[in-house]
């Protein structure tokens, strides 16, 4: 499956990113109705944040495994499989779940998630012809800010008027859609070969070799500096923004990052590899938190930050099949990807607002300044070790 194509299947590559909307929506159903869960548990005292952390738990620990296990188990079963787990997982949500069992199906809701996050871009690659693989990992880059915004716009009111279990049986319903959908979709496809999974004693042994290579690692080196700021942003600077504005930026940010991917980052692709872009991505969201340092809160400097964001984005994801030319390898990276995306989406905003607390404001841009510069340095340094 590693051969070039000529055309680009775009209907089947929809139907995958669809799928990687829906498991988006596993972080983003409890992420936007988090202040209201305590009315589903009101004895789980602090414990309740760990409704959200679990999911991202099982990506940092099994992110290298996995890709390894979808490579093993094949990309198109792995891909579906992982969409029906979802959806029994948000169907017994929906019951209301006694919360130790709750926090039981959202770790099984981490292994879904992780099955559709290596096996979804793996196959968009495989898919997609060479002038159009940049354009196609893209579009797959922005499932996180695209589930994000239709929960917002789409999930609230749900909740607003059927109660909060109604979001969760929702889910469960589009997962399952989801999982018919492409397992016909994906029927007559061809597909990666399936590789061998190695011995369970071997696989600890196997995480250096794929750490020390400069060419599968490279994506997710710049990918962790990427999600400790992403999320910790929204978080953070809102109390900045003015407060006729906040609702307005903070639904704007997200929206300037998919469309910078889209638009500008598409436009670079043709012209320059992943890596590049995601460079440029980071040097300018670096002029965007120096644009803030000298204007807090600045709705144009929020905006501006989010769009330069977003080449970083889409950059990442393209960088991935252009990297690593086969099938196996690819699947690793995207473990890779995956396991430093949720230790940054997990560090990340404790890490800001512990900064804040102990250096203000001044601090808190220091450290942003520090990760973006961060992200663009980790990247020339890897590049330069695939030139040596």
């Amino acid at each position: 499956m590693t051969s070039q194509r000529s055309t680009t299947d775009w209907p089947t590559i929809f139907a995958i990113w669809a799928a990687g909307l829906g498991v988006a929506a596993q972080y983003g159903k409890i992420s936007i109705i988090f202040d209201r869960m305590t009315l589903l548990y009101p004895d789980a005292g602090t414990s309740i944040s760990f409704t959200v952390s679990l999911v991202g738990l099982v990506g940092i620990i099994l992110g290298l495994v996995a890709g390894l296990f979808v490579s093993s188990f094949g990309y198109r079963r792995s891909l579906v499989w992982a969409l029906w787990v979802g959806a029994g997982m948000s169907a017994l949500q929906a019951l209301h779940l006694p919360f130790g069992l709750f926090l039981a199906s959202r770790l099984i809701e981490g292994l879904s998630h992780l099955g559709v996050v290596v096996a979804g871009p793996t196959l968009i690659a495989a898919l997609s012809s060479h002038r159009d693989r940049g354009l196609a990992m893209t579009l797959w880059s922005t499932f996180f800010g695209v589930a994000f915004t239709l929960l917002a716009w789409l999930g609230l009111p749900l909740v607003a008027g059927f109660g909060l279990l109604s979001l969760f049986a929702a889910h469960a319903v589009i997962m399952a859609g989801l999982a018919l959908w492409l397992g016909f979709a994906l029927r007559d496809v061809p597909v990666p070969p399936r590789t061998a999974f190695p011995r369970l004693g071997s696989l600890p042994g196997m995480h250096l070799p794929v750490y020390r290579s400069p060419w599968i690692v490279a994506p997710a080196a710049g990918w962790l500096f990427y999600t400790c700021c992403f999320v910790s942003i929204l978080t953070v600077i809102p109390p900045y923004i003015a407060e006729d504005l906040r609702r307005f930026v903070l639904a704007a940010m997200p929206l300037a990052s998919i469309a910078s991917s889209m638009i500008l980052g598409v436009f670079l692709l043709r012209r320059m590899s992943g890596v590049k872009v995601a460079q440029l991505g980071f040097v300018l969201s670096a002029c965007g938190v120096l644009w803030l340092w000298i204007q807090p809160g600045d709705p144009m400097a929020c905006i501006a930050l989010a769009a330069a964001m977003g080449l970083v984005q889409g950059g990442s994801f393209a960088s991935v099949p252009q990297l690593n030319l086969g099938d196996a390898e690819r699947a690793q990276a995207g473990g890779v990807l995956a396991q430093a995306g949720n230790l940054g989406n997990t560090i990340g905003t404790p890490l800001m607002v512990l900064t804040l607390g102990l250096a203000g404001f001044a601090g808190l841009m220091t450290v942003l300044l520090s990760l973006f510069l961060g992200g663009f340095l980790v990247h020339q340094f890897l590049a330069q070790k695939r030139k040596a």
